[in-house]
C-alpha cells in the first residue's frame, strides 16, 4: 500500500476525516460499496450522480492511498479490478449510517424512507447493526435489498 505523502492541514480529528474520505465523490463510492454492492470501476461509473471518469479514478486512488479501499484483480477478467473496503474503510460504516439518520431527519425527500427497517435498526443500536453489515460487506453483499421496507 502506498503511503500518504501529503501533509495534513491540521491534526483536528474532523480535518483528518475530511482529508481521508470527506469529499462527496469519495463518500458516494463508499455508499455504492456498502449499500449497493458495487465493486468495479464500471459499476461506480453507472451511479446516478454521474461520476466523470477522471474524478472517479482520482477518488478511487485517493481512497486506496488513504488505506480505506483496496484493489485486486478480477478473478476471471484481467481487464477489471475489484474494489473493497479495508478494515479502516469498514470502520466508516457507522458514520455512513449516522449520515442516513441525519438525512432522514432533514431531507423530506430522502430515500431513507425506502429503507425504514434499516433506519429503525440504526436508531436502535448503530454499533450492533454496523457489526452485522460489516460482515455482509466483507462478503461483497449489498445491504439495501435485505432492508427494503
Amino acid at each position: 500500500m502506498k503511503k500518504r505523502t501529503n501533509k495534513l492541514r491540521s491534526h483536528c480529528p474532523v480535518n483528518y476525516g475530511l482529508e481521508a474520505f470527506g469529499d462527496r465523490w469519495a463518500l458516494l463510492i463508499l455508499r455504492d460499496i456498502v449499500f449497493r454492492g458495487k465493486r468495479t470501476y464500471g459499476e461506480f461509473l453507472k451511479s446516478e450522480e454521474g461520476f466523470a471518469t477522471n474524478i472517479l479514478a482520482s477518488r478511487l486512488d485517493h481512497l486506496i492511498e488513504n488505506g480505506i479501499l483496496q484493489r485486486e484483480g478480477h478473478e476471471t477478467d484481467g481487464r477489471k479490478d475489484i474494489y473493497s473496503l479495508t478494515e479502516k474503510g469498514l470502520d466508516l460504516i457507522p458514520l455512513l449510517f449516522e449520515m442516513v439518520l441525519w438525512s432522514a431527519k432533514y431531507d423530506s425527500r430522502s430515500e431513507a424512507g425506502r429503507i425504514i427497517r434499516l433506519v429503525e435498526l440504526i436508531r436502535k443500536d448503530n454499533r450492533k447493526i454496523s457489526e452485522k453489515v460489516i460482515e455482509q460487506v466483507k462478503r461483497g453483499e449489498a445491504i439495501v435489498p435485505e432492508y427494503l421496507s
